[in-house]
């Protein structure tokens, strides 16, 4: 069994709390931002399940076991 990493980005929005997987393009939300996180999870781990099923896990399978993730940043002016 491989161990997955992937990466959660939370942030509040005006009645809740989203967040998302940047990896999978999976999205979830909640009240709280630990709600927001497990029902985050529950959504990559259904999704991936999925993903299995269908044949589709090379897909993603170098994105969810590298080593080594930057995340990064940045504001633009409009």
């Amino acid at each position: 069994m491989k161990v997955l990493d992937y990466t959660m980005i939370v942030w509040k929005e005006t009645e809740a709390y989203v967040s998302k997987c940047p990896e999978l393009g999976v999205a979830s939300a909640g009240d709280t931002i630990s709600e927001a996180v497990e029902n985050l999870k529950e959504a990559v781990e259904l999704y991936l399940e999925n993903a299995k099923v269908l044949g589709l896990m090379d897909d993603f399978e170098e994105s969810l076991t590298a080593k080594e993730k930057f995340i990064s940043h940045a504001e633009i002016t409009l």
